[in-house]
């Protein structure tokens, strides 16, 4: 009997981009093939989170239409991003008895614990989409990883609790139903970049993940071989681009033109200007203005970094620095601006974990939606059909609410 093809299946539902991103699932290596990519621009949100439904119910089934025509395949379900200022990270502690005859400890017993661990530290309207365990204790021995199958009566946990207002979860899993897409997990942006950079060193010595998005700015610190924090900031690229559009008294189109092309963060203090093409006319800007407005908002954005750093703990204490992801890394002189900002080594990373050849996905913007495919190959096989009529007819509707969020994330920092 033939084995049954395997797929996984990230889609990345950001303020200003959808981006999806379709593997298949080597059988003998387990490692995905990046087979299919899409995007498309995003309206309906903002900071993060869902402003109307139409808007990314409309991106994704764009991206998501791409992707699978170029896969040759419809996916059913995927791994799905969230995002915003209201993604927490908490510290939680909870105890219980060891509950079988013999006093060993089993798989339940943990699961208990870590319910424990929860209650009275999570509004009712906040969903937990992940329990991470940073070290358990059992009768009096600390810093133990995995007590399953030890011996012994009082079992305790210090485990960081990360949660997003259920609200806008759920208008995100709506806006996915909207494109017929049922959700798998999800996963905030900034933790599914973690999983496409990270190495196994740097999360063990010390590291931060900086995620410059389109308009929020995600962080998450590791060390010891877990996630120690997670805080995401409302300010991004649209930031920079209002900002030129003001002080250059330009459109906002021509404004992120500007920025995409000639904003730096490493200015030589020359005299120059910028041209830019706009329909049949040229238009003529000061370097020194693009480059101070550029400048001070990067600035800001790296303060709001820093107070995050600060808020874990890890301010100019992180031996494996930080890594640069998300569509603001790609500005010009950004590392050593960032190692003048925090105080840190700095650099930017290409997403791995997969094979396949694309251009795009070694973009530090695709960081997030690698993640996700990864996260979601974890997760469990992706029903995709090869009904080539589908790929080619992605009708809207709405399917039956989606059910379960994040159960396990990123097993390779466990």
């Amino acid at each position: 009997m033939q084995e049954q093809s395997r797929y996984s299946v990230g889609i990345d539902i950001g303020t200003t981009t959808v981006r999806c991103v379709v593997g298949h699932v080597d059988s003998a290596t387990g490692a995905p093939k990046i087979i299919g990519v899409g995007q498309a621009a995003n309206t309906g949100m903002r900071k993060g989170t869902v402003s109307h439904l139409n808007g990314p119910a409309a991106a994704i089934d764009a991206a998501l239409g791409e992707a699978e025509r170029m896969s040759g395949h419809q996916v059913e379900v995927a791994t799905l991003s969230v995002n915003g200022s209201h993604i927490l990270s908490t510290k939680s502690d909870g105890m219980i008895a060891v509950s079988s005859q013999n006093q060993e400890v089993t798989v339940d017993d943990v699961a208990r614990l870590e319910e424990v661990a929860t209650i009275g530290k999570v509004p009712a309207n906040r969903e937990i989409l992940e329990i991470v365990p940073h070290a358990y204790r059992l009768d009096g021995q600390d810093n133990i990883k995995d007590p399953v199958g030890m011996t012994g009566t009082r079992l305790e946990i210090h485990a960081n609790i990360v949660s997003g207002l259920l609200p806008h979860i759920a208008n995100v899993q709506k806006a996915a139903e909207m494109a017929k897409v049922d959700s798998r997990n999800v996963v905030p942006a900034v933790l599914a970049s973690a999983q496409a950079v990270l190495t196994e060193s740097q999360i063990e010595n010390g590291v931060a993940v900086i995620d410059l998005g389109g308009s929020t700015t995600g962080v998450a610190v590791f060390e010891e071989g877990d996630l120690q924090y997670v805080g995401v900031v409302p300010v991004g690229g649209i930031n920079v681009t209002n900002d030129l559009a003001i002080g250059l008294k330009v459109d906002p189109e021509v404004a992120e033109v500007v920025k995409l092309e000639h904003a730096r963060l490493d200015r030589d203090g020359a005299s120059e200007q910028v041209e830019v093409k706009h329909g049949d006319q040229t238009l003529v800007f000061d370097r020194t203005d693009v480059d101070e407005i550029v400048e001070a908002r990067y600035e800001e954005i790296f303060e709001a970094v820093a107070r995050e750093l600060k808020r874990a703990g890890r301010a100019g204490k992180l031996p494996s620095g930080v890594v640069l992801v998300g569509g603001g890394a790609n500005i010009r002189g950004i590392v050593e601006f960032a190692k003048e900002q925090l105080g840190v080594a700095a650099r930017i990373s290409k997403p791995t974990g997969y094979a396949g050849v694309s251009e795009q996905a070694e973009r530090p913007e695709y960081a997030a939606v690698i993640g996700l495919m990864l996260m979601d190959e974890v997760g469990g096989p992706s029903p995709v059909s090869a009904s080539r009529s589908k790929v080619s007819d992605r009708s809207s509707g709405v399917m039956k609410k989606a059910g379960g969020l994040l159960s396990g994330l990123m097993d390779k920092f466990r």
